[in-house]
């Protein structure tokens, strides 16, 4: 049985994220692989590519840890699927970003830099997006909907699922970032699940946390959804 391995990225790009770096280093009982904490975010990028272990489980930070994620899983396996659960789009680009936060773009780098084609991906549990993101959605013909997963997922090798967590209701996860009217924890498990159902999770990422002694149990619940076969605790 092939074993998953944690990847720490204790790194937030943008303003004040420094409660998601301490975030990064919470014990979730996963081995782990590597630590990743460098200088400039193209550093980050490639160097948790190279640091993928055989199914990595991304702990961060803010959300451009999926970057490097999304370039290493679609380095080595070719073709693959991005479900992108988040209560923002993060698919601004440095002109169209309304903060220069680049934790508000990272989504946009992985389908503008071709590690996962538009038609491979889905956007889930959005609900506050900025008008260039929304046209953006519009345009592009990004799924959104939690019914498209089956055919987003369909012809890839499988799918990195990238788990902002502030894509659950704020009363059920502690997070960096809440926003209201979000589906709960457990809704959220279920949307894992169905992916876990349809393709294999070559990768999961979980991001935008705060550290909290009642969010690791809260998370390994999100990785036994999406990695029933293969997480493994210390």
């Amino acid at each position: 049985m092939t074993s998953a391995g944690l990847v720490r990225v204790p790194r937030a790009w943008g303003e004040g994220g420094e409660a998601m770096c301490e975030a990064a280093m919470m014990d979730i009982g996963v081995p782990e692989s590597a630590t990743v904490a460098l200088s400039t975010l193209d550093e980050q990028v490639a160097a948790v590519a190279a640091a993928l272990p055989d199914v990595p489980i991304v702990l961060g930070g803010c959300c451009c840890a999926h970057i490097g994620a999304a370039a290493g899983l679609s380095d080595r396996h070719g073709r693959i699927s991005v479900i992108w659960l988040d209560a923002h789009g993060d698919l601004n680009t440095p002109e169209s970003s309304p903060s220069g936060n680049e934790w508000g773009m990272p989504f946009r780098r992985i389908l503008d830099d071709g590690h996962a084609a538009v038609e491979d991906c889905v956007l889930l549990g959005a609900r506050q997006l900025d008008p260039p993101e929304a046209d953006f959605i519009a345009d592009a013909g990004l799924a959104t909907s939690s019914s498209m997963v089956a055919s987003v997922v369909s012809g890839t090798a499988g799918a990195y699922v990238a788990f902002d967590s502030d894509v659950v209701d704020q009363a059920d996860i502690d997070c960096f970032m809440p926003e209201p009217g979000g589906p709960a924890l457990e809704e959220c498990i279920r949307m894992v699940q169905a992916v876990s159902a349809l393709t294999p999770v070559l990768g999961l990422g979980l991001t935008g946390l705060v550290a909290s002694e009642a969010n690791p149990g809260r998370l390994r619940r999100i990785i036994d959804a999406a990695l029933p076969e293969t997480a493994s605790r210390s």
